[in-house]
């Protein structure tokens, strides 16, 4: 490994693929992402875990008005942070917090960031004044290219992924504020989602597209939702890359490895696919900027 002053992601993740251990699993990632987004695939990308908040918006966003994400799906969480980070901030703190005496500042943590109160408020107001009254049934993806296009910042996951005409699925929607605050609304007003619905949607994109490739950051639901899209055609994610901190012995999806998903069928069994294990807010920035380095390399319109 040789590192020079001034050298570019591109040149140190090359040097990796000289290395061992994770360092020339990055660079295995890295070609198996440049030729998803070269190489006319449908690009899925599911994204769990704290990763707006960690502040990786801004990529996943420059991801989808670049044309690098296809499909979407994400954790509840993500899109929540999304949103308030088109009106506020998230602000860097410490991990080592009186915890009791955030909560008497109005203040609430995740690690080492932190957010106010007042910013929630401003979320529940804004989700109250853009949530639909609409007898009819709309999915889950429709609710949220109804949120995305009341959303002003064009940095925001939804409102690029709304301006590109990019679905965004949440399969855990409940599980979120962003849900908590469709059911207060759905008290008084006419708020009806088929969660079922999506379901459809993805399928047929799996069904449709001859070729597929599939990022996953972190694992949960999001993972599995889109794998288990495959399930029901007769097609499987032909490559596949996934950022995780965890490991397959506890049996948990998030660590799941991805050539277990081969033996379901959800990825081919000659796709190419690299695991990639640390902390995706290393991980994932580094992966991109190579990626989009050698592409720009062969073509600016191919970054």
């Amino acid at each position: 490994m040789e590192i020079e002053p001034g050298m570019s992601v591109e040149a140190l993740v090359e040097g990796m693929s000289h290395c061992g251990f994770g360092a020339r699993r990055l660079a295995g990632a890295v070609d198996i992402y440049e030729q998803m987004l070269a190489g006319g695939y449908t690009k899925f990308f599911t994204l769990s875990g704290a990763m707006v908040p960690s502040g990786m918006r801004n990529i996943i966003s420059l991801l989808i008005r670049s044309g690098h994400i296809d499909v979407l799906v994400t954790s509840g969480a993500n899109l929540v942070h999304d949103i308030i980070e088109s009106f506020g901030a998230h602000c860097l703190g410490t991990p080592e917090s009186d915890d009791a005496a955030l909560r008497a500042e109005g203040l609430s943590r995740i690690y080492d960031l932190y957010l106010r109160d007042e910013d929630f408020i401003k979320f529940e107001e804004l989700m109250q004044s853009i949530l639909p009254d609409e007898p009819e049934r709309i999915s889950g993806a429709e609710l949220m290219k109804i949120i995305g296009s009341q959303i002003s910042d064009g940095r925001s996951i939804l409102r690029s992924a709304y301006d590109r005409d990019i679905p965004v699925f949440c399969p855990a929607l409940p599980d979120s504020m962003i849900g908590l605050q469709a059911w207060l609304h759905s008290q008084t007003k006419k708020l009806n989602v088929d969660a079922f619905a999506d379901i459809k949607q993805i399928v047929d994109i799996c069904y449709q597209a001859p070729r597929t490739g599939i990022v996953i950051v972190g694992g949960g639901v999001p993972k599995n939702f889109a794998l288990q899209s495959m399930l029901v055609t007769p097609n499987s994610f032909q490559l596949a890359v996934q950022l995780t901190t965890d490991t397959p012995e506890a049996g948990g999806l998030s660590g799941a490895t991805l050539s277990e998903a081969v033996s379901w069928g959800k990825i081919s069994a000659d796709a190419r696919s690299m695991t990639v294990y640390g902390d995706a807010t290393i991980t994932f920035p580094l992966m991109v900027a190579a990626t989009l380095g050698r592409l720009k390399r062969q073509g600016p319109e191919r970054a």
